[in-house]
């Protein structure tokens, strides 16, 4: 049931349309002018209000904004006997909902009311039965033998459907994790078993070939900004991908794999050099730093990318810049300009990274992005009101091409599971690397000979190990204390879905 108010100067002619609401459940407040529709809206509660736009006095664009003055959130539906663009592009700029060209008939009236006030229930109940349709589907290809294209397929399935059911009840949510869990389940078993074979395999897009094989084709005949957003899932895209949509043509969306460790200084160094991390340590020694160093381990992305660049025969202007804080953001926006003039112009963002990192250790993110739709809502506010966005609203006005993408996405985790190393070893919580590392087997993937992955030793004996699914490793001492710190906090390093597979994009001129 809902209270609607009715503005229109003829109304006695649309007796048979509130008789009908009437009889629907809904009540109903008809009045002849937009000075009435004010003055009744002012006294009493409304649900929705239907206004006619041409009325004598005050009309119903007028109406309309004295109401939302009133109540910027109230529904109102405009109703008019004119066609005129301009007419309609002026209500549409004053935050309609919805408008009908008269004449109207009952069932249309029925059809925006359902619409406007149960539209979310509508859409959270179709989603739900389709879900439930898909249910079985997406369980059947979980249980047969996959490549790993497709489980890019089921996992681009998994994300549609997660953001679908954002708004269903607990219960089906709490379905599809456990379905979304045992897809992580099967996929750490997968990459244990098939890792090695696909590093050898050339057709295998990974972070040490997707610059080689997706970037540099285009680069001998056109110019490209590479904007890199450091740490963004797939969700994480097609949440900000209707924002880039009113800017670019997406040309091309895909997802690649992220080698392992799912880590900035393994996977992002890989992605610029275009080399896995052990050819890096030997082709240049001197700019490689090994985990048991205290010094910053990516700080040379843009000499990997130069000589990327120069291994594959492509010359022209470059520039590198990497975005840490608002001001270097606004910096680089003001010089906007002179990026014009390169051939190819990199753009490193670390803030998803950053929220990713202060979601473990401020109380405040930690309730701003207290679960996966928030964490989503809380980029889409970010890069809405960031310099990135101002920046790619540039690069659209100037119709530049667009190459985006990332190094590693991240896993909310929630097993904590028990790891034992020497003093040397790492801080990451989703991969280890050390010597005499004792875990629970069937809880990591295991390299003992850390040259089969193409991964450095930091000495003779070291080995790694990588946390599957959602675990996360804790020492035996503070277990509990350390449990309780970092469970149900965004972590990378390891083996998930969400974290090696991950978006890239063409976008062109709108």
């Amino acid at each position: 049931m809902a209270r609607i108010l009715w503005a229109d100067d003829e109304i006695d002619s649309l007796k048979a349309h509130l008789i009908f609401l009437k009889n629907k459940g809904h009540i109903i407040h008809p009045v002849n002018s937009g000075n009435e529709a004010v003055e009744e809206f002012k006294i009493n509660y409304f649900d929705l209000v239907f206004l006619d736009e041409n009325m004598p006095g005050m009309s119903g664009l007028k109406a309309l904004e004295e109401i939302k003055s009133l109540n910027s959130n109230i529904p109102v539906v405009m109703i008019t006997k004119s066609e005129e663009e301009m007419i309609m592009e002026e209500a549409i700029g004053k935050q309609i909902s919805d408008y009908l060209i008269k004449p109207v008939n009952p069932h249309q009236i029925l059809t925006v009311i359902k619409k406007i006030l149960d539209g979310k229930r509508l859409i959270s109940e179709t989603n739900t039965l389709s879900y439930q349709q898909n249910f079985r589907s997406i369980s059947n290809d979980l249980n047969n033998s996959m490549d790993l294209n497709e489980w890019i397929s089921l996992y681009k399935k998994l994300n549609f459907w997660e953001l679908q059911l954002e708004m269903s009840d607990e219960n089906m949510s709490e379905i599809f994790n456990m379905q979304k869990d045992e897809a992580n389940q099967l996929f750490s078993k997968f990459i244990d078993n098939n890792y090695v074979d696909y590093l050898n395999n050339s057709d295998f897009i990974s972070s040490k070939n997707i610059l080689k094989k997706e970037l540099f084709p285009k680069l001998k005949n056109e110019k490209y900004f590479l904007v890199v957003i450091d740490n963004l899932r797939y969700d994480q895209w097609l949440t900000i991908k209707p924002e880039i949509e009113n800017l670019f043509t997406v040309e091309k969306e895909e997802i690649y794999s992220s080698i392992l460790p799912t880590t900035t200084q393994y996977a992002r160094n890989s992605l610029f050099s275009g080399l896995m991390p052990l050819d890096i340590k030997n082709k240049y020694p001197e700019k490689w730093i090994d985990e048991d160093s205290n010094e910053g381990k990516n700080l040379h992305e843009d000499f990997f990318l130069d000589e990327n660049l120069k291994r594959n025969s492509i010359s022209g202007k470059f520039s590198y810049n990497k975005i840490t804080n608002l001001s270097k953001g606004k910096k680089l926006l003001n010089n906007f300009n002179n990026l014009l003039q390169n051939n190819l112009n990199t753009i490193v963002y670390n803030f998803v990274d950053t929220l990713s990192h202060a979601r473990t250790d401020m109380e405040v993110i930690k309730e701003l992005a207290e679960d996966e739709s928030a964490y989503r809502s809380l980029t889409l506010s970010w890069f809405k009101h960031s310099p990135l966005y101002e920046m790619m609203k540039k690069m659209s006005e100037n119709s530049c091409k667009v190459f985006l993408t990332t190094d590693h996405g991240t896993i909310r985790v929630k097993n904590p599971t028990k790891i034992v190393g020497s003093k040397e070893t790492n801080s990451n919580m989703r991969y280890k690397v050390s010597r005499n590392l004792t875990y629970e087997k069937k809880q990591v993937m295991e390299s003992l000979n850390p040259n089969d992955i193409m991964l450095p030793k930091n000495n003779l004996s070291s080995s790694y190990v990588f946390a599957k699914e959602n675990n996360f490793f804790v020492y035996p001492n503070n277990y509990h204390q350390f449990a309780n710190l970092y469970n149900d906090t965004f972590q990378h390093g390891g083996i998930s879905l969400e974290e090696m597979l991950i978006p890239y994009v063409l976008l062109g001129e709108k």
